[in-house]
């Protein structure tokens, strides 16, 4: 197999397995929600803990799942311009647009990764009563803009013929 098409194979099944593994914490959102509710309901008391867990799951899932959507090509497009376009403008304009989505990639991680070592070396807070350690929410957006990176990247060899197409069982 050549080595386009393994590292685009391995980046697929990396963001695959990753945005599966956090979609899975909507599900202690769900928990944690559910618990919140009912806790007020029944004993009319309220958790320091479930709404920032809530928010903080939510993010974190959110910006990982940047890299799976890209991974299945879930990422809005307007088809109706691309698809009519011929194959080898398709290909300028993808490398056109590569180059917005590399700038924009690289400032996601290149700030966030600042803001998230700044966040570990303070021990930042979120300043609430529960006040839980913000870090670990800020190293997502370096982490998550790493794999949509290295999703693009994968993409772009695809759309460029360079690796093959994925397949449709993927």
């Amino acid at each position: 197999m050549p080595l386009a098409d393994r590292y685009c194979d391995t980046v697929d099944r990396i963001n695959s397995r990753v945005g599966r593994f956090f979609a899975l914490s909507i599900l202690a959102v769900v928990v944690a929600v559910l618990y919140e509710v009912f806790a007020r309901g029944m004993f009319g008391q309220a958790t320091l803990w479930a709404n920032e867990t809530t928010i903080y799951l939510s993010a974190v899932a959110y910006v990982i799942g940047g890299g799976y959507a890209l991974a299945h090509r879930r990422h809005v497009r307007i088809d109706v311009i691309y698809d009519r376009l011929s194959p080898r403008v398709r290909a300028k304009l993808d490398l056109f647009t590569f180059v917005f989505f590399f700038i924009y990639v690289a400032g996601l991680i290149w700030v966030g990764s600042t803001l998230a070592w700044g966040s570990f070396l303070e021990g930042e807070g979120t300043g609430t009563p529960w006040n839980p350690r913000i870090w670990p929410v800020k190293f997502a957006i370096p982490v998550a803009g790493v794999l949509l990176l290295l999703q693009g990247i994968a993409n772009l060899l695809r759309d460029l013929g360079i690796a093959r197409p994925k397949s449709r069982a993927s």
